[in-house]
C-alpha cells in the first residue's frame, strides 16, 4: 500500500504539540536556582585576553541591547530550561539582530545573510528563533518603540519565520539549498518601509561596497622601508612586531608566535581547504601579523590577522584567525562534539549561509588547545544600524532576518516538521510575541547586574573604545 504522507505528517504534528504545546513557548520566568548572569559571564572568560576583557564589559555597558549581543551565554543556559519541539537543525546560537548583514559572494554579488557563527550547534531551532525575536523587542525598546509595538515586532518575526519555512517545506531540496536573498531584493523592501528607511539601507549597501579589500589594506597597512606592514593602534591592533606584545599574550602563547610556528599554522589551514582555493592562496606569503580586538562577544579572545603578499607589486591580501571556543550550546543539547570547534563553526557557516567566504577555513593549535578559523577581513561586508531605524524600517529588517533564519534551518533540520509543528495559526507567533517581551524583560535585569558589578567593583569595564 502507498504511504500517505499528509496523514503521517499530520500525525506527527499532533505528537510534537502534545509533547510541548506551542502555547507553552510564551512561558517564561526565572527559576529559582538560575545561574547568576555574571558568574556565566566570568566564567566564560577563563583563557581569554585579561588586559581585553575590560573593553568587553565596557562595550557591553552601552545599552540592553548591546549586553544582549555580548551575553549568548546567559541566554543558551536560560533557554535549555524552556519547551521544545523536540525537531533539531544546525542552530546559530547567537541569531540575535545584529548578526545579520550583507557580503559579497564569490562571484562579487552582494547578498543579506546571517554572519556569525561562532556558537553554531546542532540544537533546537526554537532557540534561534527566540533570541531573534528577544533581540527585536530589546532593540526596539531602545528605539523608544511602544511596549504594542515591540510585542508585534517579535509576533511578526514568527509570522515571517513560519511562512517562509511552509515555502522551503514546499521546495525542492536544490532549490533550497541555491536559494539567496540578494541586496536588489532587500532594497525593494525597504523601498516600501519608509523614504528613511530606504535612504538608510542605500547609505549601508554603498559603505559596503566600499570596503574592498584594497579599501581595507589602505587603511590598516602602510609602506615602511619600502616593505608593507600593518599598523599599530592598541589595545586595537597590534602588530607581533611591536615591543610589549607580553602585554596581551601569555608566556605560552608568546612562545607560539614565532615565524616557524605561523608557517605550521599556515600549512595546515591551506590543507582545509579545497584544492583550488589552495593553488590560489600558494601564490602568497605571510609578511606580518598582528594581534586584532573583535566584536563585542568575542574580545579578549585570541583573534589576528594576516598580511599576504603575491609576488606582484601591489597584490596583498588580509586574513583574519579568529579563536573558536566550545559553543555555548554545547553544555546544553546533549550531542557530544566529534570535531574542533573551528572546524565545527566553518562546517556550520557552510550549511547556514546561502554562500560564503571562499577563504573560509581552520587549523588547530599543534602545540596548544586553541582553535582558529580563517576568513578574508571585510571584503564588502556591512551591518545595519537597527539603532538608526524607525519603526517601519525596523519591522521590514527583522521580516528579512527571519527569511534568512528560516532558510538556514531549512537546509539543515527538517523544514517540513517544523512547518508543521508551527501550523497555519497565530497561536506559536502570540507565544513567541509573549516570550520575546518576558525575556527582554531578563535581559534589562541583567544588564543592570553588570551595571551594577562594575560599580561596585567586581568587573572592570573600559567604555568608549
Amino acid at each position: 500500500m502507498p504511504i500517505d504522507k499528509e496523514k503521517e505528517r499530520k500525525a506527527l504534528n499532533k505528537t510534537l504539540r502534545e509533547r510541548a504545546p506551542r502555547k507553552t513557548h510564551g512561558e517564561w520566568a526565572p527559576t529559582t536556582d538560575r545561574p547568576d548572569p555574571i558568574s556565566l559571564l566570568q566564567e566564560q572568560d577563563q583563557g581569554r585576553i585579561k588586559q581585553l576583557l575590560p573593553i568587553k564589559y565596557g562595550r557591553m555597558l552601552a545599552s540592553p541591547f548591546a549586553f544582549l549581543r555580548g551575553s549568548a551565554v546567559v541566554m543558551a543556559s536560560d533557554l535549555a530550561q524552556s519547551p521544545v519541539s523536540g525537531l533539531d537543525a544546525i542552530i546559530c546560537g547567537d541569531a540575535h539582530l545584529s548578526n545579520f548583514g550583507i557580503f559579497a559572494t564569490p562571484e562579487r554579488r552582494m547578498v543579506f545573510d546571517m554572519n556569525d557563527f561562532d556558537e553554531a550547534y546542532p540544537g533546537p531551532w526554537e532557540w534561534d528563533l527566540k533570541r531573534l525575536a528577544a533581540s527585536a523587542v530589546v532593540a526596539g525598546r531602545g528605539n523608544g518603540f511602544s511596549e504594542k509595538k515591540c510585542q508585534r515586532l517579535a509576533a511578526d518575526t514568527t509570522k515571517v519565520y513560519a511562512y517562509a519555512m511552509d515555502k522551503f517545506s514546499q521546495a525542492h531540496v536544490l532549490d533550497v539549498w541555491y536559494y539567496h536573498v540578494s541586496i536588489d531584493a532587500v532594497m525593494k523592501v525597504f523601498e516600501k518601509a519608509s523614504k528613511q528607511g530606504e535612504k538608510n539601507a542605500q547609505k549601508t549597501v554603498r559603505k559596503a561596497g566600499r570596503k574592498t579589500h584594497q579599501q581595507t589594506l589602505e587603511k590598516l597597512t602602510r609602506i615602511e622601508d619600502g616593505k608593507r606592514r600593518i599598523i599599530s593602534d592598541p589595545p586595537l591592533l597590534v602588530p607581533f612586531r611591536e615591543m610589549g606584545l607580553e602585554h596581551y599574550l601569555d608566556p605560552e602563547a608568546l612562545r607560539l608566535a614565532t615565524e616557524q610556528s605561523i608557517e605550521d599554522t599556515w600549512s595546515q589551514y591551506l590543507e582545509s581547504l579545497p584544492d583550488e582555493r589552495r593553488y590560489l592562496l600558494n601564490q602568497f606569503r605571510i609578511r606580518d601579523v598582528a594581534l586584532r580586538v573583535g566584536g563585542v562577544g568575542s574580545v579578549g579572545t585570541h583573534c589576528m590577522i594576516i598580511l599576504l603578499e603575491s609576488e606582484a607589486e601591489g597584490d596583498a591580501l588580509i586574513l583574519q584567525l579568529k579563536e573558536a571556543g566550545p559553543s555555548v550550546l554545547e553544555a546544553y543539547v546533549g550531542k557530544p562534539r566529534t570535531i574542533g570547534n573551528a572546524e565545527r563553526v566553518v562546517i556550520g557557516q557552510r550549511l547556514m549561509q546561502a554562500t560564503s567566504d571562499i577563504f573560509l577555513g581552520w587549523h588547530t593549535g599543534q602545540l596548544s588547545d586553541r582553535d582558529y578559523y580563517w576568513r578574508q577581513l571585510k571584503d564588502m561586508k556591512g551591518s545595519a544600524e537597527v539603532t538608526e531605524m524607525d519603526y517601519d524600517s525596523f519591522r521590514s529588517y527583522i521580516g528579512v532576518c527571519a527569511w534568512c533564519l528560516a532558510r538556514a534551518h531549512a537546509r539543515t533540520g527538517d523544514e517540513t516538521g517544523i512547518a508543521g509543528y508551527i501550523g497555519k495559526n497565530e497561536t506559536f507567533a502570540q507565544a513567541i510575541g509573549d516570550f520575546a517581551v518576558a525575556y527582554a524583560d531578563q535581559t534589562e535585569r541583567d544588564y543592570q547586574a553588570l551595571v551594577d558589578a562594575v560599580k561596585s567593583g567586581r568587573v572592570t569595564a573600559e567604555t568608549g573604545i
